[in-house]
């Protein structure tokens, strides 16, 4: 497996796919316009060429907030999401970024459980924060 900026081409590879393979929240014109702002950062994780999962960064000044780790449905479970949090984190590191904030939904147990491995501290609820009926929780790491 490969990690690497993600590109419009990489975007691309994905189009026809990311809706079944992936999840429903991101959507190809969202995606997009995130890979042009200037201020958000993708990645992918490819195998034999093929894109097996992407995650990406907000920076503001010295904090960036984590949008998505995505992993497309059939790869779940093998470590993949672990490796781009690891990959974010670097990235992090090496531009400066004092913490890392993101929401989670309440019931996605395994997204907690992978956050709270990496060091991210449970700083709070958003209520009513998905479809404005899931409680969202607000997880910060700043040993970056």
């Amino acid at each position: 497996m490969e990690i690497t900026e993600m590109s419009l081409d990489d975007l691309e590879l994905m189009k026809d796919t990311l809706y079944s393979d992936f999840d429903n929240f991101w959507s190809y014109n969202v995606l997009k316009k995130e890979l042009e702002n200037e201020d958000t950062t993708y990645i992918v994780a490819k195998e034999n060429d093929q894109v097996i999962g992407f995650a990406g960064i907000m920076i503001c000044l010295d904090e960036a907030t984590l949008n998505n780790i995505v992993v497309k449905k059939s790869y779940r479970g093998k470590g993949i999401g672990g490796e781009l949090l690891d990959s974010l984190i670097d990235l992090c590191g090496e531009l400066d970024i004092k913490s890392i904030t993101l929401e989670v939904n309440v019931s996605n147990i395994p997204a907690i459980n992978l956050y709270t491995k990496f060091g991210f501290k449970n700083m709070g609820i958003r209520k009513k924060y998905y479809n404005n009926s899931q409680d969202a929780i607000i997880m910060t790491k700043y040993d970056i």
